[in-house]
């Protein structure tokens, strides 16, 4: 199967700085893979490569059949628009209804019919269990309805990944149990989910493959590697 996503020697700056070095990876369609790793060990940095909002200077990457150290500026919107982000702060526009926050995505990516923009809303809402929030302004849900709105946004388009940033930072335990499983649902559809996370009970009780991002790269943990000896391995890495 060729990789949906594939990294071969690629170094991660942040402007500057040297984050994560010589990274190989590779992903296929349809799967779920967590990034593990301390607050500041590279994990967004490595999402922000995929998406091009930190180009790929050193190695190459492709992505969505986008090669990351060639593509033109043009094209970085074509790239984006196969993916679906999902950001821990949700990002949504404060000013309007979660309807009208997705029907400015959808005109703003050249959606034009009203039906089939309203019909897409309504689709992505039923996924996410949230039918009922269309009318309702993002100040009066909840961070857990919230951060199934945000899911929901990042599925508009269709896309052939997922990328989550830390989605269950701010939530308790039922509230990321209940988004979790979201996500496998969705995954189960075939839908490639890559999520930065270091909220480790979580990888436990919905286990996939896992990488951890180190001061020196990333390296793949076993699939039987115990939650506590994550804990244990995280202790004394050092930050980024």
């Amino acid at each position: 199967m060729e990789p949906i996503i594939e990294l071969k020697n690629a170094d991660i700056y942040q402007r500057e700085t040297l984050v994560l070095k010589n990274i190989n990876l590779s992903v296929n369609k349809g799967e779920f893979l967590y990034i593990i790793g301390k607050v500041g060990s590279g994990k967004s940095s490595l999402l922000k490569t995929f998406y091009n909002e930190l180009p790929l200077i050193v190695g190459n990457g492709t992505v969505c059949g986008y090669q990351l150290e060639k593509i033109r500026t043009k094209d970085v919107p074509f790239l984006r628009r196969k993916l679906g982000i999902v950001f821990q702060d949700f990002q949504l526009l404060t000013d309007r209804t979660v309807y009208k926050n997705f029907e400015f995505v959808l005109k703003a990516t050249g959606w034009k019919n009203d039906k089939t923009i309203k019909d897409r809303i309504n689709e992505v809402l039923a996924i996410v269990e949230m039918g009922h929030a269309g009318p309702r302004m993002p100040h009066q849900l909840s961070g857990g309805e919230q951060q199934r709105i945000v899911i929901a946004r990042a599925l508009l388009n269709n896309p052939e990944i997922i990328l989550a940033d830390e989605p269950t930072g701010n939530l308790d335990p039922d509230t990321s149990d209940a988004l979790l499983r979201v996500f496998m649902e969705i995954n189960a559809e075939g839908k490639t989910i890559i999520m930065a996370t270091h909220d480790y009970p979580i990888i436990q009780r919905f286990p996939a493959r896992k990488i951890i991002c180190e001061a020196d790269g990333i390296r793949e943990l076993a699939d039987d590697t115990d939650i506590i000896d994550f804990e244990s391995l995280l202790e004394d890495l050092p930050t980024v």
